[in-house]
């Protein structure tokens, strides 16, 4: 089922930063995996600040593909992007989906498990569905080391039990997306804990892992780690400063009380 609803049932996210190999097949991929989704889809992916042939590969695509939803990053750094989490912040202002889905560009991520992620979330009632990679992880071992502390620094200093916080492939309901604080650089990797702080049932599932076969990772130990710890006072810093901002209207506007 195609989607040209205003309203998908499901809108999935990926930024892309100098993934030209990589875009055509994530887009197939994921239409193979979501043309029968009960409510339709539509697919944005972000081109963030890329130098190669990225963003006319994905606008060729866009053409014959009305579910393909294609934005450019701008005010981008020379030769750079403004990094996943502004990326992410800029789809998910501009979704109109039910259900977001995030998910990296360089197909590690398997969008075969989108549907299944969408059911389980419909099953167990819950807002958030995070993938977790640790039985299928396809990276090498220094990615692996780094990912484990990371995992150890953000459970000491931020109680977070998400198994794989590093996974990018989640579902969740569109008003998490819009409430997480992601114009911060750093904070794609503290969606799963900061969804708990805001109050949101978190629940995980296995995922399929991949090698990544072209392009060049973004990230390696030292622009992970250091920022990563750094990162983390930060957020339980915001954990202890957020207070809530729900609100009940008492008057209608006429000078009558609202009961």
């Amino acid at each position: 089922m195609h989607s040209n609803m205003s309203t998908p049932r499901l809108s999935v996210i990926s930024p892309a930063h100098d993934e030209q190999e990589n875009v055509l097949p994530l887009v197939e991929e994921i239409h193979r995996a979501l043309e029968s989704i009960e409510g339709g889809f539509e697919v944005i992916v972000i081109d963030d600040g890329s130098n190669d042939e990225t963003r006319n590969r994905l606008l060729e695509a866009a053409n014959t593909r009305p579910w393909l939803r294609i934005i450019a990053m701008t005010q981008t750094p020379p030769g750079r992007g403004n990094g996943q989490s502004a990326a992410f912040h800029a789809g998910i202002e501009l979704a109109r989906g039910e259900l977001i889905a995030l998910m990296d560009a360089d197909l590690q991520n398997d969008p075969a498990d989108l549907p299944g992620m969408v059911a389980l979330l419909d099953a167990e009632g819950a807002d958030f569905v995070q993938g977790d990679r640790s039985e299928n992880r396809r990276d090498n071992v220094i990615r692996r080391a780094s990912s484990f502390v990371g995992r150890f620094f953000r459970r000491m200093i931020l109680a977070d039990t998400i198994r794989d916080t590093g996974c990018s492939l989640r579902v969740m309901k569109a008003e998490i997306g819009r409430a997480l604080p992601l114009e911060f650089k750093g904070m794609h990797r503290f969606i799963p804990v900061t969804a708990r702080q805001l109050g949101f049932t978190v629940i995980e599932t296995p995922v399929n892992h991949r090698p990544r076969i072209a392009g060049e990772a973004k990230y390696g130990v030292w622009n992970r780690a250091i920022p990563g710890l750094i990162d983390c006072f930060a957020v339980r810093w915001m954990r202890s400063r957020r207070r809530a901002t729900t609100s009940r209207c008492l008057t209608d506007g006429s000078g009558k009380k609202d009961h």
